[in-house]
């Protein structure tokens, strides 16, 4: 029952949001805080998350109510980790697999709230997309990424792209890395099925990025993965392979 309503919530909110989006971008609607860009999608996701009867918590929220722009860092093994995290975030935009971007009224309306499209196995077209996204912190919004890349099956963190920390570099914003959890109960991945649950949220402490260059890319990413890894061993004793731990050297591949 809970996905024929998710499913029906979708295909009636999202021509419904979408087209509020499109037809405002047509008309000039400035993208500034408190604009139909920041009040569809999170009213779209919130009414997606209801239908699947998900109760978000949140902890440490004042690590996303700051005034300043920030990167948001999260893992990622479900949709609803983007849903749940579009319904509670302030002023904020989605890095997200082109593929996605190609939808029909969808992609449009993204591309339309400021939403940035990634390449990710185009390593040039995929670090111009990073540069739209530090554009969009300097107009004041917020980031959010999922340095995995893809979904995952289980919680266990898996490697980080580089992407995400020499774009937190060129913007000097502090990271927030940031721990979702329940979505896999919810929907993991490779099902369709979805059921009601608690989604817990944790904002780890931010991690501070001025001053920094290129060559601190690795160290970002390291200190990111380890908080996050640590935070998933000591609330939900899900331990992370080290392997998939940055390495250390500053030259390694991005």
């Amino acid at each position: 029952m809970r996905t024929i309503l998710v499913f029906l919530t979708l295909v009636i909110m999202t021509p419904f949001f979408g087209l509020m989006v499109i037809v405002a971008a047509l008309v000039g609607v400035k993208d500034a805080e408190g604009s139909i860009y920041d009040n569809a999608p999170r009213w779209w996701a919130r009414c997606l998350v209801g239908a699947a009867g998900i109760r978000v918590r949140l902890h440490n929220e004042e690590r996303m109510r700051a005034g300043t722009p920030r990167i948001y860092v999260s893992n990622h093994v479900s949709w609803f980790d983007v849903l749940t995290l579009a319904a509670v975030l302030p002023r904020y935009k989605f890095v997200g697999k082109a593929e996605l971007f190609r939808i029909p009224i969808f992609g449009r309306a993204a591309r339309a709230a400021g939403m940035i499209a990634i390449e990710r196995e185009n390593r040039k077209s995929a670090f111009d997309s990073y540069r739209v996204a530090a554009e969009r912190i300097r107009a004041g919004a917020s980031v959010v990424v999922f340095p995995e890349g893809t979904r995952g099956r289980v919680y266990a963190l898996r490697q980080f792209k580089k992407g995400p920390f020499v774009l937190a570099v060129a913007a000097g914003v502090p990271i927030v890395p940031t721990i979702v959890h329940g979505t896999l109960e919810v929907m993991p991945r490779d099902s369709f099925r979805v059921r009601s649950g608690v989604v817990d949220i944790h904002f780890l402490e931010p991690i501070d990025t001025d001053g920094l260059t290129y060559e601190d890319r690795n160290r970002l990413s390291r200190e990111s993965w380890q908080r996050m890894a640590d935070a998933m061993h000591e609330l939900y004793g899900i331990d992370s392979d080290p392997n998939a731990a940055p390495q250390r050297e500053s030259a390694a591949a991005d």
